[in-house]
């Protein structure tokens, strides 16, 4: 998948394989890499989004500490590790990395090319960040077990290591609507239900038939899966018994009466679909809907920086998570938020205090709102009871959508389904139920759970 979608690829031969995932747009010029010392730092990144959000913010931290950070892109992900192999074997790292968290600060870090930061992150720097986060970057007894596998690409890393702090974060379960369009159907304010998320569909549908419908990525499957049928699924059923639905027990997955009612209430969203949205890639479904081909778009919060990047006005864009049925288990379902980029030290710098300083500048919250405003993404630090004050009403929120603990759907956990668990053959068969209408829920109930059922028998 494209623009942080948690794709895989190829990464450092004298290393690993990375987990990238960087967006499409992230083709970055590049230049040479200048020297650092006492006053000057090199930061390297994959996202050229982040360029401009981090020079701007470079100035203030010169301003207050004499420091320069020279900010170089290289991109896509393939030439960014390209870059960092070559300058790994010519010994010409810079001293700042902005890398996939718990990804390629890891296999970085395994491979002797980053500064362990333990000793600097202390409580009130790591304070500085939403709970749900803080603690990635560091290597934790999940990490540190798997990079003792015969076949581990991060071997090497220790306990209780951290190699990056965060920079970025988000989620998948975000819908974002053309506020313009919402209003020239009597529409106001984001739907707080399922049904009325469904009400406010047929509005816009009657008002624009070509242009009211929704877009999402469903060439990548699992996006419907993942990005819209899960999280409201789990807000109608609670955790518990969303989580039986990816089990063996036949009287409660997705072959059972709740299974089947689940898969009909996602259902009601397909008389909406955009026509041929099942063959659009996720970029794709983004520009139809900054093009004004659709009225609403399911995507994550990192979509927004990527729709204007495409010509889409931030200001005419409403932002919601995907509701929860009325009569849902879960009154107050939240989305909860993961890392997804961090910032590294070189193990090769020459100026490690410096950029530790830095690193510290972009945990504030004044300096963290003011990156987040120019680079249209989610900062990972705490901004407070009410972030849109500090980063707008889109980012704002987003952000107020994030939650922890059960109430919360977390993409991230997969502790309920089968180790070897792939939703690609699942979502596949989702879609002959929406868009398609191959297929009744029951049948597509029946079908996914043999889909997860293989999955079990290969525990």
């Amino acid at each position: 998948m494209t623009h942080e979608r948690c794709a895989w690829r190829p990464a450092l031969a004298v290393l690993v394989t990375l987990a990238l995932g960087a967006t499409t747009a992230a083709c970055g010029g590049n230049s040479d890499s200048g020297s650092s010392s006492d006053k000057t730092l090199v930061m390297w990144t994959f996202k050229q989004p982040h360029v401009k959000a981090l020079q701007k913010v470079a100035e203030g931290f010169q301003k207050e500490t004499g420091i320069s950070v020279k900010i170089e892109s290289y991109g896509p992900d393939d030439a960014y590790v390209t870059k960092v192999q070559a300058a790994a074997q010519t010994k010409n790292l810079p001293d700042l990395f902005e890398v996939h968290t718990n990804g390629d600060d890891f296999t970085f870090g395994a491979a002797g090319l980053l500064t362990d930061l333990a000793k600097d992150v202390d409580d009130a720097w790591l304070n500085s960040y939403l709970p749900a986060v803080k603690q990635d970057g560091s290597v934790t007894d999940e990490y540190y077990k798997k990079s003792l596998a015969q076949d581990a690409k991060t071997k090497g890393i220790q306990l209780g290591q951290r190699l990056s702090v965060p920079l970025t974060i988000g989620t998948f379960g975000i819908v974002y609507a053309n506020k313009q369009r919402l209003a020239d159907a009597g529409i106001t304010a984001a739907p707080t239900t399922w049904e009325e998320f469904i009400a406010d569909l047929e509005k816009v549908k009657a008002k624009d038939p070509a242009n009211g419908g929704v877009t999402l990525g469903l060439k990548s499957a699992t996006t419907g899966l993942e990005w819209l049928m899960q999280p409201m699924a789990y807000g109608m059923l609670g955790a518990d018994k969303f989580h039986a639905l990816f089990g063996k027990d036949k009287a409660s997955n997705f072959s059972s009466p709740t299974g089947v009612q689940a898969l009909e209430t996602y259902g009601r969203i397909t008389p909406y679909w955009m026509p041929g949205t099942q063959s659009l890639d996720i970029d794709a479904a983004d520009l139809a809907f900054a093009q004004g081909k659709s009225t609403f778009n399911i995507g994550g919060t990192f979509t927004l920086a990527f729709l204007a990047q495409n010509g889409f006005d931030a200001s005419n864009v409403l932002t919601f998570p995907v509701p929860a049925p009325a009569n849902g288990a879960i009154k107050d379902l939240s989305l909860a938020p993961f890392a997804l980029t961090g910032m590294s030290v070189s193990s090769t710098t020459k100026n490690r205090a410096g950029a530790i300083q830095w690193l510290k500048y972009l945990a504030k919250a004044d300096v963290s709102a003011t990156f987040a405003k120019e680079a249209l993404d989610i900062p990972s630090t705490n901004l407070g009871a009410d972030p849109s004050s500090a980063v707008g009403p889109a980012l704002g929120a987003m952000i107020k959508a994030f939650g922890s603990g059960p109430s919360a759907y977390n993409p991230g956990d997969t502790s309920y389904k089968p180790n070897a668990y792939d939703g690609t053959p699942v979502a596949n068969v989702l879609i002959d139920y929406t868009p398609l209408k191959k297929k009744s829920a029951a049948e597509i109930g029946a079908e996914m759970t043999k889909q997860i059922d293989l999955f079990w028998t290969k525990q």
